[in-house]
């Protein structure tokens, strides 16, 4: 670009952070299954809760353990799909790549769910050893929703941006704004976004129940060669 080809004036956005909504219409029966099977899981106790939990958080949520999406069941599977897919389908758009390339990227994938009842929480955190991540909504009612109860909360990256602030910079429009994003989602919903990115589940203050699925993904380039390490 010459110097004759630049713009007068010209606002451009430097870094952004992608976050990929998508939703599942006919989701009814696969939820109704889904309650239940979960139900049967926290009946049981110990057995399937998460064994070593990291991230504080308190007795009002239950937490299974990662291997959700290697049950069996057909709502199970069903979810998985529906997640997954929707995952390449992000990558392919957000990277440039096409359906070939996308064959070639081999997933390995975690994957749990909460249960949260009135008081439960979930605290800051992110996804390390992962590069995207997903929360899947089956049941979130019983609350007001003009409030933040349960709300999935992104914090900003941006946090040394807030070292100072004056009125030039208090009431910069989003994308450029530095608050939180926090978002209700409702049932049938998933959003997708990168697993290094902060964020946090507001106190549910409901009088039923706030239901989650949860997982991280990472990928293994099928026919990619280990970088050659020289001889000494």
């Amino acid at each position: 670009m010459s110097e004759h080809d630049l713009p007068e004036f010209q606002i451009a956005p430097a870094f952004a952070v992608p976050l990929v909504f998508c939703h599942l219409k006919d989701h009814q029966a696969m939820h109704d299954e889904l309650k239940a099977l979960f139900a049967r899981v926290e009946a049981e106790g110990d057995r399937f809760r998460n064994p070593d939990p990291f991230v504080a958080r308190n007795e009002a949520l239950y937490e299974s353990n990662f291997t959700l999406f290697e049950w069996q069941q057909p709502c199970v599977q069903q979810l998985r799909q529906f997640c997954l897919q929707n995952l390449y389908r992000a990558i392919g758009e957000l990277n440039g790549y096409d359906t070939a390339m996308l064959q070639r990227m081999h997933i390995a994938t975690e994957s749990w769910f909460h249960t949260t009842r009135q008081g439960g929480f979930f605290g800051a955190h992110n996804h390390p050893m992962h590069s995207w991540s997903g929360v899947y909504c089956v049941q979130h009612d019983g609350d007001d929703p003009e409030s933040n109860s349960g709300r999935l909360t992104f914090i900003n990256p941006l946090a040394t941006a807030t070292t100072f602030i004056d009125t030039a910079i208090a009431k910069l429009k989003p994308p450029y704004s530095y608050g939180m994003r926090r978002y209700r989602l409702v049932p049938g919903q998933l959003v997708l976004f990168p697993s290094w990115l902060l964020h946090e589940v507001m106190p549910y203050e409901g009088n039923t129940q706030r239901i989650t699925v949860a997982f991280n993904a990472r990928f293994k380039l099928a026919g990619a060669q280990p970088a050659q390490v020289p001889h000494a």
